[in-house]
């Protein structure tokens, strides 16, 4: 691994969880010629390092890295052992990964160890560069811990659309955890803080991948000629929602990084404009070429149903070349359902961001288009 830096001005990006949707976005957009992605002087791109658990995947271009690290962040002496080398270099961290248990405490204990083993690496180095750490969290700031099945009953949600200056909730969340663990590290370093929504990008390994979920859902309907219903509530089907693409969340991660008044600041961070999953189904339908069947409240979905249908997605990977996965691992049906059962409209406002300077935005249903091509260009999906 390479040691020291022979330009000591160049920023250097340590990407951690790189392999998911935002952080392969965050690559990409490190490493274009862009506004934001150029070095605060504006001369260079940045340097950049990636870790994730996993070796890089062969969809990911390792043209995107300048190194890439194997690690596991919630292992400290691994941590310390191949951080250590480069720990003199860092200056930002984007840190885009997540572990996910059951229970909200445990997702406490588990994401902030995490985040403190690499920040004490990174801040223990002699001398020290580290000077922002960018974090991303999401919308169940607003909601609470929306998947822990002995809290989610008990919850009252902030009233939409969601404000980056709305009150913390009284209940445990990890989100809350790691904002108060990165600014405990100010004034030596920044912080910013991007709570995205409902995030669309194009991964294998990111946990909660609402429209990778859906475009398996799509592609076993197709492939078996079932009908593709609309596994959710009358009322989502009818009120408005929200997404974040993960080129929009990476170009905000590196605005807030490079730009001093965003510094020590949280922004919301969607596509800026709203759907009805009425209308979203259809787009579906037509990317996937299945028919479109209107939502009947009389007609139950149990997901239960398309769990059982893994042999069916070896069925498809086999007949397509695809890239090897098992279904369980690039799926999260459960999330999805309970995105598609909220009771609430789920927006973001997005006038802090605004008013800060960031003008980043994309048209959803676009984006759902690109992203899907993007799947199937990383053999994903067929």
């Amino acid at each position: 691994m390479e040691k020291g830096n022979s330009d000591t001005s160049l920023p250097v990006a340590l990407i951690v969880g790189v392999t998911g949707m935002v952080g392969l976005s965050l690559a990409e957009a490190l490493k274009k010629p862009t506004e934001f992605s150029l070095s605060p002087e504006g001369k260079f791109p940045w340097k950049v390092y990636g870790v994730a658990r996993r070796p890089l995947p062969t969809w990911f271009p390792p043209s995107l890295l300048d190194h890439f690290i194997s690690l596991d962040v919630l292992d400290q002496t691994d941590t310390i052992q191949k951080l250590t080398p480069i720990s003199n270099q860092v200056t930002h961290v984007f840190w885009v990964a997540l572990q996910i248990r059951e229970a909200e405490e445990a997702n406490i204990t588990v994401n902030s160890t995490m985040l403190a083993n690499v920040l004490d690496v990174l801040k223990s180095a002699s001398p020290s560069r580290l000077r922002h750490v960018s974090l991303q969290t999401g919308t169940k700031h607003y909601m609470g811990p929306i998947f822990d099945p002995q809290l989610a009953d008990q919850l009252v949600h902030h009233e939409p659309p969601f404000e980056e200056h709305l009150p913390r909730l009284p209940y445990p969340n990890f989100y809350y955890a790691l904002e108060d663990l990165v600014a405990s590290y100010s004034p030596s370093i920044s912080y910013s803080v991007h709570r995205s929504s409902i995030i669309i990008g194009a991964s294998s390994r990111s946990f909660y991948n609402c429209l990778l979920t859906l475009s398996v859902y799509a592609t076993i309907c197709r492939h078996k000629g079932l009908p593709f219903k609309y596994p959710g509530s009358k009322y989502t089907w009818e009120h408005f929602c929200d997404m974040t693409d993960a080129r929009v969340l990476a170009e905000q991660h590196i605005w807030a990084a490079v730009t001093d008044t965003a510094k020590n600041q949280a922004f919301n961070c969607s596509n800026g404009d709203v759907f009805t999953w009425k209308s979203l189904w259809k787009v579906l339908c037509e990317v996937f070429d299945v028919e479109f069947v209107d939502f009947d409240e009389n007609e139950s979905f149990d997901w239960a149903e398309m769990k059982d249908k893994g042999k069916v997605w070896d069925e498809i990977v086999k007949k397509y070349g695809l890239f090897k996965t098992k279904m369980e691992d690039i799926t999260c049906f459960d999330a999805t359902n309970m995105v598609l059962h909220l009771k609430l409209q789920h927006v973001c406002s997005m006038n802090k961001s605004r008013e800060f300077g960031f003008s980043g935005f994309a048209d959803t249903f676009k984006s759902i288009r690109m992203w899907v091509g993007r799947l199937r260009d990383m053999k994903i999906i067929p």
